[in-house]
């Protein structure tokens, strides 16, 4: 069973997720083009860090960064070992529901142009290519999708 909840990015098994996640989009593309948020900044008043656990180990995380008019999703990542198995469905679906919750109606996400298997899970999701957003700018690496609440 999967739970999804609140949690700390500094727990060390997020923490190892987190850095897991950002080496990776290290990897895949240059530094410009990655914007992930510091764990110091997935502390903040405005951003909501979720777990997802199977028992005591978390196997994903996920945040919610509440922006002016609409909810950003950030830090979307699920171990190797478990994904394919419903963990980033739980997070999405909760991370939604979260969003419901603070009366948002909108959900925004910049996500990385390589990142497929990323995309397949958004549009199974509901959401749809937009334009940039924010304070992002259109550039080669980088795909910006949206969904209603």
């Amino acid at each position: 069973m999967i739970a999804v909840q609140l949690g700390d990015p500094f727990h060390p098994q997020a923490r190892a997720l987190l850095e897991a996640s950002h080496a990776l989009m290290g990897e895949l593309f240059p530094s410009e083009a990655n914007h992930y948020l510091s764990l110091e900044a997935l502390t903040a008043e405005h951003v909501h860090f979720l777990t997802a656990r199977r028992g005591d180990v978390i196997v994903g995380v996920g945040a919610l960064a509440v922006r002016d008019g609409y909810g950003e999703l950030k830090s979307m990542f699920v171990e190797e070992a478990s994904r394919g198995q419903g963990v980033i469905d739980a997070i999405m679906r909760q991370l939604e529901d979260h969003a419901r919750g603070l009366g948002l109606t909108e959900l925004k996400l910049e996500t990385g142009t390589l990142l497929h298997a990323a995309h397949k899970v958004y549009a199974r999701h509901g959401f749809t290519p937009c334009g940039s957003f924010g304070d992002y700018e259109v550039g080669e690496f980088s795909l910006f999708m949206e969904k209603s609440l």
